[in-house]
């Protein structure tokens, strides 16, 4: 095996592309490279390490066990790779980071991207605040938050939210509930939903109403951990991310006849007068990664 092709930055780099966006294709065109280039540096890293470490057919692209292994390594590399860069050459960024996501973002990989980023810029001091997307607008355009991790409508700015962010990834929204959950047929629909301003809540009510469904909230909640609860106690449905559903709750939206809801995209919004190497630095390591619900 060649211990110097193994761990060769650039080879790491475009293996973490196509193990994270599960795309030889995407990869390509985050990294900047064409697609054979791509393909020709994963071989050589298989090659190198005498190891299969992506599993190819035509429908999708996932990683091996020894894949799964070489990620893992390879994050742990460059972000030894990048520290040393940046105290050798003086140049390690420093300073405050005001940084705000909407808390059910918080249940996909962004606390695992959070942690990396604290190893790779260990002299910029992230302070974190976890809240509803509105509230984090407000606090973004006070000036008390430099980059914040939001749901917004897609390509509908509002008067909440009148501008759209850099777009990190599009989901659907969808009624989720308990498998064993009831609604019976003509009582109103059990809700369960965030406090107001809530973007989830505005679009569940609006699609039940538009509908001409009558609906009752059953739960009010501030956060994700308690709109899980209160869905796995079976009192109600909620809106929510298609693909961040936990694995011991279900899509309802056909059972029940509910309406569509809709799409949301997961944004990035910035503060014009932040630290702009800090955030666009965060700002890149979120939307180089393929969110998805953690453990997914």
């Amino acid at each position: 095996m060649n211990g110097c092709a193994v761990f060769d930055p650039a080879l790491l780099r475009t293996f973490l592309a196509v193990a994270e966006t599960h795309s030889f294709t995407k990869a390509a065109a985050q990294l900047g490279l064409s697609q054979p280039t791509v393909s020709q540096q994963v071989r050589k890293l298989e090659t190198a390490s005498g190891r299969l470490l992506i599993a190819r057919d035509t429908r999708v692209v996932t990683l091996t066990d020894n894949g799964d292994a070489m990620a893992g390594f390879a994050r742990t590399i460059l972000a030894a790779h990048a520290s040393a860069a940046s105290y050798f050459s003086g140049s390690a960024m420093r300073g405050r980071l005001r940084f705000g996501a909407a808390d059910d973002l918080a249940i996909t990989q962004l606390p695992r991207i959070l942690r990396h980023f604290r190893q790779l810029y260990p002299q910029i001091n992230l302070e974190l605040t976890v809240n509803q997307s509105l509230p984090l607008y407000r606090q973004l355009k006070a000036g008390r938050l430099d980059l914040i991790f939001i749901k917004q409508i897609p390509d509908a700015p509002d008067g909440a939210i009148p501008e759209l962010g850099r777009v990190v990834r599009r989901d659907t929204m969808v009624w989720i509930a308990e498998e064993k959950t009831i609604i019976e047929p003509g009582e109103p629909v059990p809700m369960i939903a965030y406090q107001a301003p809530s973007i989830s809540r505005q679009l569940a009510i609006d699609a039940l109403e538009a509908a001409g469904r009558t609906w009752r909230i059953t739960c009010n909640t501030r956060e994700v951990n308690g709109v899980l609860a209160a869905v796995r106690a079976g009192i109600g449905v909620a809106a929510f991310p298609h693909t961040l559903i936990p694995d011991d709750l279900v899509k309802v939206s056909n059972k029940f006849d509910l309406p569509d809801l809709g799409e949301v995209d997961f944004t990035l919004l910035s503060n014009p007068t932040a630290p702009a190497e800090p955030v666009e630095a965060l700002s890149s390591a979120i939307l180089g990664r393929a969110l998805s619900r953690t453990g997914a």
